[in-house]
């Protein structure tokens, strides 16, 4: 039965990520090039296919309970003699309360695992350290502590790439915050704005895409723009995705995909609605249905000459 190794992290955003890894490269962590610098909450674990969605559940369900907080970081200690890391503990106050409590909303179904050492938050710098140079970098950066901000919970996936080696790649990212939906009452939808397209939206895509058209251009991040995902669900099953690209002076919509079972119910106006807002919290703008070239009209997505729009 085909399974997939998977782990659950919470990423060190820019710019401490790159702040992170000189620690890590000046230690000559061996992983350096394998993982992104971050904070382990669910450790390696084999998951089967079939429940990848249940996965991808219990993120969106754990986010929900949270909001973004900050963790502060260091010094830098080690596991020696058990293990011969050197790495960041997290602090005993708020921050490290809610990491604590967000691994334990994880660390469930198919995400829960055997363990051979309790949970100890911590950002990894080396973990295989000779003992002259573990000691020697525990002096030298013995006033080295840092804030982190943490606004959402990664799932990540160990892949093998072209050059034969295994690296641990972010596949999904749910923000924290409430959950928001949609049409209470009504036909409900829950949306999720992320960066990641993740692999239960990515399928989807891959099976309502039309065959005569292009893939590529729902994928190419416009420059100068953060990217930015919609994906609506209905009764937990993906129904509409929405791509693109915001920042501070440009927003650009490639594509929006509707199942064509669940076109012609406004699908596609409540994920522009969604790409809108995200838009306007990076830039000063109006929304983007009040833009020309990309509007919602009766529920239904209109071309425009930025992308794709595909709707009911």
């Amino acid at each position: 039965m085909p399974r997939l190794r998977l782990g659950v992290a919470l990423l060190v955003p820019a710019p401490l990520d790159s702040e992170i890894d000189g620690l890590r490269r000046a230690l000559g962590d061996g992983a350096l090039e394998r993982v992104p610098p971050h904070l382990t909450l669910v450790p390696p674990v084999n998951v089967r296919v079939e429940d990848l969605p249940e996965a991808l559940a219990v993120l969106r369900q754990a986010a929900a309970r949270h909001s973004p907080f900050v963790a502060r970081l260091g010094p830098p200690t080690t596991f020696a003699p058990a293990t011969a890391t050197v790495h960041l503990g997290v602090h005993e106050d708020e921050g490290g309360e809610i990491v604590r409590r967000l691994r334990d909303d994880v660390f469930v179904g198919p995400l829960e695992r055997t363990l051979t050492f309790g949970f100890e938050p911590h950002v990894t710098l080396a973990d295989d350290a000779l003992d002259d140079r573990r000691a020697a970098a525990l002096v030298a950066l013995s006033d080295y502590v840092v804030e982190v901000p943490f606004d959402r919970v990664h799932l990540l996936q160990e892949q093998r790439h072209g050059d034969a080696h295994r690296r641990w790649v972010p596949v999904a990212d749910v923000p924290f915050g409430p959950r928001r939906v949609v049409g209470r009452g009504g036909v409900e939808l829950e949306l999720v704005v992320s960066s990641l397209l993740d692999p239960e939206a990515a399928a989807f895509e891959s099976g309502e895409w039309p065959d005569d058209e292009p893939h590529s251009a729902a994928t190419a991040v416009p420059a100068g723009c953060r990217p930015v995902v919609v994906t609506a669900r209905r009764r937990g099953e993906v129904v509409g995705v929405a791509r693109g690209g915001v920042g501070p002076d440009r927003r650009e919509l490639c594509s929006v995909l509707v199942a064509r079972d669940q076109r012609a119910q406004g699908v596609a106006r409540q994920l522009l609605a969604a790409f809108g807002h995200e838009a306007d919290q990076a830039s000063a703008g109006g929304d983007l249905h009040d833009e020309p070239d990309g509007t919602a009209v009766g529920g239904r997505a209109q071309e425009h000459d930025r992308g794709d729009a595909r709707g009911p």
